[in-house]
Parts: C-alpha cells; sequence; structure tokens
C-alpha cells in the first residue's frame, strides 16, 4: 500500500511539472509591434525565414462574437512560425518521433489590462541531447527580442 502511494504522489507530482513545463513565457516592455517586430528581426538575423504569422487574437475575438463570447482573452496575438533546416535535420535523425516539434513557433502577445508588457511563450521542449540546440536556439531568439 506504501508503494502504491509512493507511486502515486510520485506521477501526481510529475504530471503537474509536466503542465508547467509545457510553455516558457517571457516578458518585454514596450509595444506589442515593436516586440514582434524585434522577434522577426531575430529569426532573421540568425539566417532563418518566418513561414507563416497566425493572427490568433483576431481569430478568437471574429469567432468569439460568433460563439457569444464576449471576454476578451488578448488585446494582440500572433503565433509566428519558422524553421531551421540544420537543427530540424539534426533532431529527427537522432528520432523520427522529434518531427512533431517542427516548425518552431514563438507566440507574441498583450493582455487586457496589462499596457505596455509584451509576452514571448514558446514551447518547453523535452530534455534531450537532440532537442537542446532546437531549445537554445528558440530560447536566443526569445532573448533578443525582448530586450
Amino acid at each position: 500500500m506504501m508503494r502504491l502511494l509512493a507511486v502515486l504522489l510520485g506521477l501526481s507530482i510529475a504530471l503537474s511539472a509536466a503542465a508547467d513545463d509545457g510553455a516558457k513565457v517571457v516578458t518585454a516592455k514596450g509595444k506589442f509591434a515593436d516586440v514582434r517586430d524585434d522577434l522577426v528581426v531575430a529569426i532573421e538575423q540568425r539566417g532563418l525565414v518566418v513561414n507563416f504569422v497566425a493572427h490568433v487574437g483576431d481569430m478568437l475575438e471574429r469567432t468569439g462574437r460568433d460563439l457569444g463570447k464576449t471576454r476578451r482573452i488578448y488585446e494582440q496575438a500572433e503565433v509566428i512560425e519558422f524553421c531551421s533546416a540544420s537543427a530540424s535535420r539534426a533532431m529527427m535523425e537522432a528520432d523520427p518521433r522529434n518531427l512533431v516539434y517542427c516548425p518552431y513557433t514563438i507566440a507574441v502577445y498583450t493582455l487586457p489590462g496589462k499596457p505596455g508588457v509584451v509576452y514571448l511563450a514558446h514551447r518547453q521542449y523535452p530534455r534531450s541531447a537532440a532537442l537542446k540546440p532546437v531549445d537554445e536556439l528558440i530560447s536566443g531568439i526569445v532573448a533578443d527580442a525582448s530586450k
């Protein structure tokens, strides 16, 4: 019985930690457009190309009205998608299942009632040698954009 309780306690701690480790969020001071532009520059300075910009905030506003929802979640929110051929190739050569981590995305958003604060968020990758370069790449991009 004690062993079962210990296993259940360990499992609940692990699940709680996993939920907390799902995303890493960094804040920056400034205007949304400036931080978003700094993010794009930080991506491009590494020789990478932005593949797509998802206008998630606009979509939620539009669909929220259709659903009868009035609460505004974001003032502005976009998800920037990009990739690195070399980092992606290395992580997928190590394990083809790592395909789920590609392409890379960084969310940039502001919240109602929090003027001057811009949030940058990205996936927290599992700790593995194959994913470490990807995590370092994305963390570096976010660090540069949030200065």
